[in-house]
């Protein structure tokens, strides 16, 4: 993986080769993945910021994007929920991707979707066709098929996640379309529950009806204990 990462097979005279769509579930942190190399990546896919040594998310992201079509290309990648918000060079190299204009959806997933790893994990989607600045926040983290050694998307998990994203709008505790000065107040961070609002109120106690029916209970409880003591006289046990 990191061979192929530091010298890329899919090129063309000398060139990265560019697609149309670019989609990946790469190994999430990946330790040693070729950052002494890069300051001289021949493809200059680094220039953003050269990614941690022992955490090789964004060197995956950098790559990704810069194999994409100019203007029209797009980019589907899942990572570990530390690349939305970490600092330091990432946070340098994720301030640079949304400055220009690339990120279009953060997509945040439920627990122990995948193989290998219990952790929540999320899609980050790219677009260089983009036509607003603003970045639309998902958190389909809540609907899933709970199994007993994965858990699943159910088919409306996805068809949900899917409309949500053509829909490109706010959604009451599952999505916020958020614009680019709203993200830049955060300091550029992507973590989602700073833009998706998913609190649910408590539903109001009435104290009056809940004393009543301990009342009721210790009322009953009361002769409960009369009934037994009499039954325990008439055994002769008391």
């Amino acid at each position: 993986m990191v061979r192929h990462l530091t010298n890329p097979r899919l090129v063309e005279d000398d060139r990265l080769m560019k697609f149309d769509v670019v989609v990946a579930n790469p190994p999430f942190s990946l330790d040693k993945w070729g950052a002494d190399q890069a300051p001289d990546d021949r493809y200059v896919r680094f220039w953003r910021g050269i990614p941690p040594k022992s955490k090789g998310d964004y060197a995956f992201i950098c790559h990704m994007v810069e194999t994409t079509v100019a203007d029209t290309g797009r980019v589907g990648v899942i990572v570990p929920h530390g690349v939305l918000f970490r600092g330091g060079s990432e946070g340098k190299i994720r301030k640079a991707l949304i400055e220009e204009n690339l990120l279009d959806a953060v997509i945040g997933l439920p627990a122990n979707l995948f193989f290998g790893t219990g952790i929540p994990a999320a899609i980050l989607v790219f677009d260089r066709a983009r036509t607003t600045k603003d970045v639309l926040f998902i958190d389909a983290s809540r609907e899933y098929l709970d199994g007993k050694n994965q858990n699943r998307l159910r088919p409306q998990d996805i068809d949900k996640i899917v409309q949500t994203h053509k829909a490109y709008k706010t959604a009451d505790k599952y999505a916020y379309r958020a614009t680019f000065d709203e993200i830049a107040e955060n300091d550029f961070n992507l973590n989602i529950p700073r833009y998706v609002d998913t609190f649910e109120e408590e539903e109001e106690i009435d104290i009056a009806a809940v004393q009543e029916e301990i009342d009721q209970i210790e009322g009953e409880l009361a002769e409960t204990r009369k009934e037994m003591a009499r039954y325990l006289k008439e055994l002769g046990l008391v």
